[in-house]
């Protein structure tokens, strides 16, 4: 029972993953990080077809193997990170606190993505 709920919370990892590859401002690599780490558990079919997947294969096996992000997903996500944080200013004009807040939270998760190794596929 633990092992299909495993399956079924990766494949709601990997639909997230296709939403994602498709929305601009939604994550793709994450959900199919944690798809891969769930298919671990339940499915090694599914595990091995995410890792030799040709698009998101070698990102996925760069993260396992050194905790590595690539260069241009690290601008990316960064860039995402900003464009939200201006977007959240302009169409929720929070009180400065909270503005200080986000920004705060944003930061750390950009500096998080920044301190990651560098692939190199």
């Amino acid at each position: 029972m633990i092992r299909l709920g495993w399956l079924v919370l990766g494949c709601m990892f990997v639909a997230l993953g296709v939403i994602g590859a498709m929305l601009p401002l939604m994550p793709t690599t994450v959900f199919l990080i944690l798809a891969a780490a769930c298919f671990a558990r339940s499915s090694p079919r599914l595990e091995a077809w995410l890792l030799d997947h040709p698009r998101f294969g070698p990102t996925l096996r760069a993260w396992r193997r050194d905790g590595a992000i690539g260069r241009r997903a690290k601008a990316m996500a960064c860039g995402g990170i900003t464009l939200g944080y201006i977007l959240f200013l302009v169409t929720a004009s929070p009180r400065w606190p909270l503005a200080l807040l986000v920004a705060g939270i944003m930061a750390g998760c950009a500096a998080f993505i920044l301190s990651r190794p560098t692939a190199r596929y």
